[in-house]
């Protein structure tokens, strides 16, 4: 009996017997799948940034992440660069109109936009009316593109206070606001100037500068954290049983610690993911937006810890750090957070309890008035 296979020289032969067919079309397939896993390695590959197959960011890399190469403003940090999606797609995909002449070649006007990939999100934000003043690049560098987890709200805040003066901000909302220099200092601007719906208590460890209003603390970098950790993960710092989850315990005992007198933890109100329509929302104005939401929404709290690219990380907290705040997180507490059910109950069961004998009291005298005369 014979067989037609395919050479793996690329023509054709005949042979007889079924071994030597299924000997030759085992190896084919061998090598067919070994081709296929290498073109699958490489196509990846070319979807991440340095050192991959094509290069295609190396050799822009090469002069942009080197500062004695290129003016300030066209320096790129190749690690707050390295992980970004924006890196994954490559740099030409955004600049199209880069040659292999360049850069003696000065490239033309680019051909993509933000609105290419992010279309509905520029279209929230033309109808905002911050549109008319800052383009995307106003706020967002796409060269450090991150989600609203892996950055911190004193950076949020600090994107609004390059165009709002800060004592502007203070005095616009010491206007209607008690404790202005507290909540500012205790809450993202994009908190209750975005359309956000949910939100947590991101938590940071900052430096103790002073004693006064918390308004703009000072968060400690993964350098300066690193030296306090002795070159350990930074999480170590208080999750001490290494178990990727912060207790309440934990948090006590990282801020009794003596040795940590110079760092606190620094708690903040961030929404989970800030929208673009930036503009005021009437139920803001309302101290039961925050204070009157009770523990379900303000119970979900988070560690956040500077990463060395620039970032940060967030680890999971025990239920109720809010709830726990007076004694486990200083200067932050949200009195409605403390609301509970239970509570809620024995508290009206009390209130009728005292209103039982003045009203039933009345309703007797109201029943026998007739007697009385």
């Amino acid at each position: 009996m014979s067989r037609t296979y395919l050479n793996l020289k690329g023509g054709f032969a005949v042979k007889h017997g079924y071994r030597s067919l299924l000997t030759k079309q085992s190896i084919v397939m061998v090598l067919f799948s070994v081709s296929c896993i290498a073109a699958g390695d490489q196509a990846r590959a070319a979807d991440y940034s340095f050192g991959d197959g094509t290069g295609k960011n190396e050799a822009c890399i090469a002069c942009h992440g080197n500062q004695t190469k290129v003016i300030s403003q066209n320096y790129i940090d190749p690690k707050k660069f390295g992980h970004t999606t924006h890196a994954k797609f490559g740099c030409t995909t955004c600049h199209d109109t880069i040659t292999s002449d360049h850069p003696a070649v000065k490239p033309g006007a680019r051909t993509t936009s933000c609105g290419d990939c992010h279309g509905d999100t520029v279209s929230q934000y033309s109808a905002s009316i911050h549109a008319k003043n800052a383009p995307c690049s106003g706020c967002h560098n796409p060269h450090r593109v991150n989600s609203s987890r892996e950055i911190a709200a004193t950076e949020m805040n600090k994107q609004c206070a390059a165009c709002h003066s800060n004592i502007k901000i203070t005095a616009s909302h010491a206007k209607w606001l008690p404790q202005t220099e507290l909540h500012l200092g205790a809450i993202a601007c994009v908190t209750c100037h975005s359309k956000a719906e949910n939100y947590v208590i991101s938590i940071y460890i900052a430096k103790r500068e002073s004693t006064g209003p918390d308004t703009k603390p000072t968060l400690l970098t993964y350098e300066e954290l690193l030296k306090y950790s002795n070159g350990d993960n930074l999480q170590y710092l208080i999750d001490k049983n290494r178990d990727n989850y912060i207790s309440l315990d934990e948090l006590r005992k990282f801020n009794r610690d003596p040795s940590n007198k110079n760092i606190y933890l620094k708690a903040m109100m961030t929404p989970v993911k800030p929208t673009h329509s930036f503009q005021t929302f009437d139920n803001r104005w309302d101290c039961t937006f925050c204070h009157g939401s009770g523990p379900e929404i303000m119970q979900t709290s988070f560690l956040s810890f500077p990463e060395q690219n620039g970032t940060f990380r967030q680890v999971a907290i025990e239920k109720g750090a809010s709830m726990d705040a007076l004694r486990a997180i200083p200067n932050f507490y949200l009195m409605g957070s403390t609301r509970n059910g239970v509570l809620n109950g024995i508290g009206l069961l009390i209130i009728a309890g005292g209103m039982v004998m003045p009203v039933g009291h009345g309703f007797l005298r109201f029943l026998t008035r007739k007697n009385r005369k």
